[in-house]
């Protein structure tokens, strides 16, 4: 059976629009995407290009220099392969400097592999906020993550309020992330996507304090919208079909 059918019925077992059903059952969605390779998914071509690409250090997605010169990596490209009330799965592939802004996945568990290359990545979880504490400028996050990762490397898990929620990646190769949301995103329902920036508040309350983190864990974060130099577009997915 091909891996993305198999990742396909274990999701579709493990899964429900309330999330996964139990820790074992996420697991087991987690173990098949381990094994998750580029070829399984019609991208051995991009993975072997990887060790040839060069990364672009300064640069946004698909726009112009200064100088009008049009040499910056094209837009980031999603390739969707399976969307439900209970989960969806896709890839994000990533040229080199590109960014995905800080954003969130509100009551959201998000199985990601990384296929190829390398990134960058931050993450921060909310910090739980006394009664009444005023958020209108911003609000409080803990560093969860701030380093590089290279495939081939072991899926990450990150739950509505653990393990990194709150995101950004720089591709520092070209890249590809695979996703699997559980619920997925849905304004319908409460999940929509929203961006952070990090404020450049200093200031640290006293609960932090009290509560043992460390002011180089401590970061406000506010909502903001992503940068014009942020395309998403659709690509085409090469892989295996899906059997529903």
């Amino acid at each position: 059976m091909p891996a993305v059918q198999k990742l396909y019925d274990a999701c579709k077992a493990s899964f429900t629009s309330d999330g996964p059903i139990s820790p074992e059952a996420l697991e087991k969605v987690r173990a098949i995407l381990d094994n998750m390779k580029p070829s399984h998914v019609g991208l051995e071509s991009e993975a072997q290009m990887v060790r040839g690409w060069k990364a672009t250090q300064h640069g946004t997605n698909g726009k112009k220099s200064r100088n009008g010169s049009n040499h910056y990596p094209p837009p980031i490209t999603y390739l969707h392969l399976h969307e439900c009330e209970s989960f969806s799965i896709g890839i994000f592939c990533m040229p080199p400097s590109s960014i995905i802004p800080l954003h969130d996945h509100p009551g959201m568990t998000v199985l990601s592999k990384l296929l190829y290359g390398s990134f960058h990545v931050k993450s921060y979880d909310w910090i739980d906020l006394p009664e009444g504490f005023d958020t209108s400028r911003g609000r409080p996050a803990r560093l969860v993550r701030d380093g590089e990762m290279s495939a081939p490397c072991a899926t990450t898990t990150l739950y509505p309020i653990a393990g990194g929620n709150i995101h950004c990646f720089k591709a520092l190769t070209c890249c590809a992330l695979f996703d699997v949301l559980s619920p997925p995103y849905s304004s319908a329902d409460g999940r929509h996507c929203t961006y952070y920036r990090k404020s450049p508040r200093k200031d640290i309350p006293g609960f932090i304090r009290e509560a043992g983190i460390k002011a180089s864990e401590f970061a406000w974060l506010g909502e903001h919208q992503p940068p014009d130099s942020f395309v998403v577009q659709r690509g085409l997915y090469k892989g295996r079909p899906i059997s529903i």
